[in-house]
């Protein structure tokens, strides 16, 4: 098996260095990272101007692009051979709830859904993590699970590992995703030219954090693992959103 292996921390992340060492005990592992930190890209695509691929001395392909460019490249032309599942991480700080809409660790796995290959997102709730082992035996254990067992064609797998020892990882918790509160207000404060500058603020609390979610999972010891799915549509406002149509006149 041909793993392509990305991050949105940038090619030098401890947790991508352990990932792709792990992995590599089972598996070809390819690893296409962006060349500095890219958290919170989201699934942006660079259009408007040229990428640059370096082959690095460790080994890892970097790219003057965001997570999405990454995986898009590798998959699209820049390896010679196509890889047969995608992974995301090891995340510094967890990616749930509303947490995935920005997060480039699952954009990188959702690009890898996107161009037809099943895809997992792996991040360690912690922003300076200890247990980036933990995370990265989850992985094996989930790719090996992947080759016996394979899931819908339609499916990424949101995976948030708490930073615990192995041993004291309580199971695997099938999760959906949690909601949190509004965000933080924006930090305002001047530049040395005395104008105002703004720094976007924290994220807000958890709200919907209840057992059965990720955050609740994780809270308690246990592995979440949420399935997402690409299709946005609200299948269940169709037909409300028709009647509503009707009353325009063109």
């Amino acid at each position: 098996m041909h793993i392509l292996l990305s991050n949105d921390d940038g090619y030098l992340a401890p947790g991508l260095s352990m990932l792709a060492q792990k992995l590599s005990e089972v598996a070809r592992v390819t690893v296409v990272a962006p060349d500095r930190n890219r958290s919170a890209a989201s699934n942006s695509l660079t259009l408007d101007m040229p990428l640059r691929v370096k082959k690095m001395q460790n080994g890892f392909f970097s790219v003057d692009g965001t997570p999405t460019d990454c995986v898009h490249l590798a998959i699209t032309g820049l390896l010679e051979e196509d890889p047969s599942i995608v992974f995301s991480g090891i995340n510094n700080g967890e990616n749930m709830g509303d947490d995935v809409l920005y997060s480039g660790t699952v954009a990188a796995a959702t690009e890898g859904r996107f161009l037809g290959l099943p895809s997992i997102a792996i991040s360690i709730n912690a922003s300076q993590p200890q247990y980036f082992e933990t995370a990265a035996c989850i992985a094996v254990q989930l790719l090996k699970t992947l080759k016996a067992k394979s899931l819908p064609a339609d499916t990424i797998l949101n995976v948030n590992v708490p930073d615990l020892p192995i041993e004291k990882i309580k199971g695997l918790k099938a999760t959906r995703l949690g909601q949190r509160h509004r965000s933080e207000p924006v930090i305002e404060e001047r530049d040395p030219r005395n104008k105002k500058i703004y720094w976007v603020g924290p994220p807000g609390a958890q709200q919907d954090a209840g057992e059965g979610t990720d955050f609740y999972a994780v809270e308690h010891g246990y592995v979440s693992i949420t399935p997402l799915k690409i299709d946005l549509t609200n299948y269940q406002r169709l037909e409300h959103l028709g009647d509503w149509l009707e009353s325009i006149e063109l």
